[in-house]
């Protein structure tokens, strides 16, 4: 989902120019946030005691809703961009997935074992967000209804469904701010992709083993390209970035496809045991952000 303002004209179609750098920078500082967000979950169960972690937990969510905030008030589109980026990953981490995690625990949800090696395939927390799905597309709902934006998606059902009354029923955009609309661009496509796996892993529904599976995560790694192919063609930083997260997101999905059937190790699981892999990623992604902050600061003088 780009929920910024591409598609009205931001990119010219005539415009050939590739920005390589810009496009993967953007791609690599979004992709490490990935694995780094896996490893803070992983250990601050790790250090802290239950109570200590859920008030921690919460206070995370606290500070990325607070960013997010913040960057309404702030100037310049990339930072802006970077302010609801970041404060985004800690409000998901923080008041979503741990949440989910200590209701999950509070209420005996059990987690989903091997069974021939008795081991952890899929946490309790997982198991239950499927049950948001009625939530998701509510809000789903409302942009397709209600919202004119540069997201493709939205702007392909909008196309579908009202054809030719699309701009009667949808007039006029929403308030744009750059910080909430990256936030709400990354929340949004996080939890389209975590729901679209856990119903893929259900056996009920398909099983991590089916062929759909394997074509959905095939799908969405064709689908990552393309919109990378988008990403080289935008000259600004802050749309940029915004296109990296859909890009991401998307090629993380076969990504986690592939680590569920034990085809590559997933060193964020386990970031105790790949110190040093960890600790690369880490310092290649502070590189990249502080960068990114630079180029934002230099361009807004």
């Amino acid at each position: 989902m780009e929920t910024n303002d591409v598609s009205s004209g931001a990119v010219q179609a005539k415009d050939r120019k590739l920005y390589w750098w810009k496009a993967i920078a953007s791609f690599l500082t979004v992709l490490f946030t990935m694995p780094l967000g896996h490893a803070l979950m992983i250990l601050m169960q790790h250090f802290l005691p239950p109570t200590p972690l859920h008030y921690a937990a919460f206070i995370l969510g606290a500070v990325g809703l607070a960013m997010v905030i913040i960057g309404v008030f702030v100037k310049g589109d990339t930072r802006q961009t970077l302010w609801g980026l970041f404060g985004g990953l800690l409000f998901w981490t923080g008041w979503v997935e741990f949440l989910f995690m200590y209701f999950a625990n509070r209420f005996g949800t059990q987690p989903e074992l091997d069974p021939v090696t008795g081991e952890v395939i899929t946490r309790p927390e997982y198991l239950i967000l499927p049950a948001t799905f009625g939530l998701w597309m509510m809000i789903m709902l409302m942009y397709i209804f209600r919202v004119r934006c540069g997201c493709n998606f939205i702007n392909w059902w909008q196309r579908v469904l009202f054809r030719s009354r699309r701009d009667r029923i949808v007039s006029r955009p929403m308030t744009r701010h750059t910080s909430i609309v990256t936030f709400v661009e990354l929340v949004m496509i996080m939890w389209a992709m975590y729901l679209l796996l856990m119903f893929c892993y259900d056996d009920n529904f398909l099983g991590e083993n089916h062929p759909v599976t394997l074509l959905v995560g095939l799908g969405c790694l064709i689908g990552s390209v393309f919109i990378f192919i988008k990403q080289l063609h935008l000259p600004a930083w802050g749309a940029n970035i915004r296109m990296a997260i859909p890009a991401v997101i998307v090629f993380w999905t076969p990504v986690e496809i592939l680590g569920r059937m034990d085809l590559f190790n997933e060193i964020w699981i386990n970031p105790m045991a790949y110190k040093t892999e960890m600790l690369i990623i880490l310092a290649v992604f502070i590189a990249l952000a502080v960068y990114l902050w630079y180029a934002a600061h230099h361009k807004a003088r």
